[in-house]
């Protein structure tokens, strides 16, 4: 709803525009992607990227825009949980996952062997 005629809104500001202290329009671009209730996805995007690299993804193509700024989000955040290497940071945690599968597979292998000699034995 507009207060009178332009483009600024009774609801609150998205945390982009919250963050920087001015009135969010209706129309603003950040309000997607940084909605009033995750402030701490704006700062940490405002951190790596600050406002002007961001302004200027916005300008991609709308096609490519929606996963660009996923992209930007992604490794902010990242960048916030691992402040040493970053998205680099995350391929421990992928590295222990792959590892965990192999315990897990290899697992599955010995339980299958056993079930063939249990099935050989007790004549089934």
């Amino acid at each position: 709803m507009s207060l009178t005629g332009d483009t600024t809104t009774l609801q609150p500001p998205c945390a982009a525009c919250k963050h920087q202290r001015r009135e969010c329009a209706n129309d603003c671009p950040l309000a997607p992607y940084f909605p009033p209730h995750q402030p701490k996805t704006f700062r940490n995007v405002h951190r790596l990227f600050h406002v002007a690299s961001v302004m200027k993804t916005l300008r991609l193509d709308p096609t490519q825009r929606a996963e660009a700024m996923k992209s930007i989000i992604y490794q902010a955040d990242m960048r916030e949980k691992f402040p040493v290497h970053g998205c680099l940071g995350c391929l421990g945690v992928i590295r222990r996952l792959e590892h965990q599968t192999d315990l897990a597979l290899e697992e599955l292998r010995d339980v299958g062997s056993q079930l063939v000699r249990y099935r050989m034995t007790s004549g089934a």
